[in-house]
């Protein structure tokens, strides 16, 4: 097996997290290697498809905080590159009035001054058409989220064009850790000052190479898409809007949606949540559970959809307990530094997530207080240390 040279940094996952983080490197003179073991593009990770809900709408401030300048980031790529990559279409987030998560959304837009609407039953039909708001419930309006191209954007950031290394089709056999990090893939072996790993549902079989586990938790998400029974009810260019629902009565997780768009007449609407799966054998995973609660919610809330699905795709969601981001160095290797679990809701965060691991793997500062993504949190309760 050859040597194929040695790098400042070698990046395993073409994802959208990885992708980002390469670039960053790129940008910063770094020689950096990107390593992906299936061929790209591809289908069997969490950063495919066509489209992905961008907003700053979240129960939590620091993730409003980073969308601050998660989008300027997306702007000046969208520049750099002369590609649409961002389609302002606002975002409705609809739930019970009095339920924590959808308060907690309403509060976090409030306190950050995120341009909003705040809709009535009263004037909820005139603005939203072809939705129902269930009662009790209460409906907001992110006036800044939209539509984020995912598939133009992983293919936008080229990080090629700055000297870097991309090498697909080369899975990982081996890491060893040490002052130079090794990396062993089906076709070569790598040397590198610093290892970033960016790999999804994978990330806990490279990490074990590493002695260091985490609960992460890898779902399949049936990606679903419903007819509209009158064309343009929910098109994207009639400006209808992207969808959260916070809580129904059909199920206490998410439910999320997106204008008919990717494909004509269809609107995009999945549970945001899974069964549990081997991301190599994902397809074996046939449980179909989330289709019959979105099947409910829709006969319910969107009455111009037919209720049952028109097109099912695959995806999945890499979980951590809290479904917060692993953003660390590793506890035992410090020059090896992990980006994982982004449980379903980090594509939007892509160009912020390569500009932190970038600081973390060059030593410097994070742009932003980490504390919220640390291991250690996971550590002190499971003591799944080295």
């Amino acid at each position: 097996m050859s040597t194929h040279g040695e790098y400042d940094c070698i990046v395993i996952g073409a994802g959208v997290q990885g992708s980002f983080t390469a670039y960053q490197l790129a940008t910063r003179n770094q020689k950096t290697l990107l390593l992906e073991q299936f061929i790209l593009p591809h289908s069997r990770g969490s950063s495919h498809g066509q489209t992905r809900i961008i907003r700053k709408a979240y129960e939590q401030d620091f993730y409003t905080h980073m969308m601050e300048e998660c989008y300027e980031l997306w702007a000046q790529l969208e520049r750099e590159a002369g590609v649409k990559l961002y389609r302002q279409t606002g975002l409705l987030v609809m739930g019970p009035e009095d339920s924590q998560s959808y308060q907690q959304i309403k509060d976090t837009l409030q306190k950050n001054k995120v341009p909003m609407a705040i809709l009535n039953r009263d004037n909820f039909c005139q603005h939203i058409p072809n939705v129902n708001l269930a009662v009790g419930d209460g409906a907001v309006v992110d006036i800044t989220a939209g539509v984020l191209y995912a598939d133009r954007a992983l293919k936008t950031v080229q990080f090629e064009k700055l000297g870097g290394v991309i090498r697909d089709n080369e899975k990982v056999t081996d890491i060893k850790p040490g002052p130079v990090v090794t990396v062993a893939t089906s076709a070569a072996v790598y040397r590198a000052k610093s290892l970033v790993i960016t790999a999804g549902p994978w990330a806990n079989r490279l990490l074990a190479h590493t002695g260091l586990q985490l609960p992460l938790k890898v779902v399949k998400i049936n990606v679903c898409y419903w007819k509209e029974k009158v064309p343009g009810s929910y098109d994207v260019k009639q400006r209808f809007p992207c969808v959260l629902v916070t809580e129904s009565k059909e199920s206490k997780d998410h439910i999320y949606g997106l204008p008919s768009n990717e494909y004509p007449g269809l609107m995009k609407i999945c549970h945001h949540m899974g069964s549990e799966t081997d991301p190599d054998q994902r397809d074996k995973q046939t449980d179909r559970s989330d289709i019959d609660i979105l099947q409910r919610c829709i006969a319910r809330c969107f009455p111009g959809l037919v209720p049952e699905p028109a097109v099912v795709e695959s995806c999945m969601y890499t979980l951590t307990p809290d479904h917060h981001f692993v953003l660390d160095r590793h506890p035992a290797h410090s020059n090896i530094v992990l980006g994982a679990g982004f449980s379903g809701h980090g594509f939007k965060f892509g160009p912020i997530i390569g500009k932190l691991l970038c600081e973390l793997t060059l030593g410097e500062v994070p742009s932003y207080d980490l504390s919220p993504f640390r291991i250690r949190r996971f550590l002190d309760k499971t003591k799944s240390a080295l």
